[in-house]
């Protein structure tokens, strides 16, 4: 199953993408994908609920904006430093246990939304990475176990602004909450379609340069100890996104560092969870 959601901003609609492509508006489901709707067995109830009304679903407009395949969760969990090569560009150690912090869930926007670079900011950076999407209540799970509580899969763009990340009293999460700073979608696909969520190529290209492209099979920590261990320090609620790092290719790696400008076009993707698009504009042109 395919989830996506569509309209204005934080006013959006639930739908879904059929297996022939074709969009369908489930609004009268009655339910938005969110806390609720996965703690609830949403999935398992609206794929029963579409048996007898997908024909009654209205398409959705070709022209809708497409926003943030899930609604806003509770808490959108980063990994950091998680492909080795990356740790190697930004000049730091490859880790022993996970690097975690918090992306603020106000940065959540749609895949096709602009991205901001913030006031006073002149190192916006990209990175694409594969996120993960919580099904169901976990606290101290095991590695093993992990998998049971993953509802499905999406593209992300942690967006980061580097010197407000690092030179700023060192709280990442600084450089990672601005406003736009979390597309997430277009789709977020169930796992039973992604049979191996560490063999998916993922790219990202900025103004049709390809500066990203790699594969989740060179994760330092994969999906199912990440999910675990968060699981040992918080409690995951169901629609929880965990971002799980992104590969070499960012802008702080090059030499000099190379950082997104108003105008710049990023594109991004990984294997069969679509693809995303922004255009950079500057804060004070708002």
């Amino acid at each position: 199953m395919k989830l996506l959601r569509f309209g204005e901003f934080e006013n959006e609609k639930p739908a879904l993408e059929l297996s022939n492509g074709k969009r369908i508006d489930v609004s009268a489901f009655g339910e938005d994908f969110n806390e609720v709707f996965f703690a609830s067995d949403g999935l398992t109830r609206l794929a029963k609920w579409l048996e007898t009304e997908v024909e009654a679903c209205p398409e959705v407009p070709s022209n809708a904006r497409i926003g943030s395949c899930i609604a806003r969760p509770s808490k959108i969990v980063c990994i950091g430093l998680n492909y080795a090569k990356h740790a190697a560009e930004s000049g730091m150690a490859v880790p022993t246990e996970p690097v975690v912090f918090f992306k603020s869930t106000t940065a959540l926007c749609g895949p096709y939304d602009a991205v901001v670079i913030p006031r006073n900011s002149e190192k916006t950076d990209w990175e694409v990475e594969l996120a993960v999407i919580i099904g169901k209540k976990a606290s101290y799970i095991n590695e093993e176990d992990a998998m049971d509580y993953v509802a499905g899969y999406a593209l992300h763009n942690d967006y980061s602004e580097r010197a407000f990340q690092l030179e700023r009293g060192g709280q990442w999460v600084k450089g990672k909450s601005n406003d736009t700073f979390a597309p997430l979608g277009p789709i977020m696909v169930t796992k039973d379609e992604i049979p191996d969520p560490q063999n998916l190529r993922l790219w990202l290209s900025v103004n049709g340069e390809m500066l990203q492209d790699s594969n989740t099979n060179d994760m330092i920590f994969n999906v199912k100890h990440i999910v675990s261990y968060l699981s040992q320090f918080m409690t995951l609620l169901p629609g929880d996104v965990i971002s799980t790092g992104t590969p070499f290719g960012v802008g702080l790696g090059f030499k000099p560092p190379r950082y997104l400008k108003a105008g710049d076009v990023v594109e991004l993707g990984i294997d069969n969870l679509g693809t995303q698009r922004q255009r950079a504009v500057n804060y004070s042109t708002l």
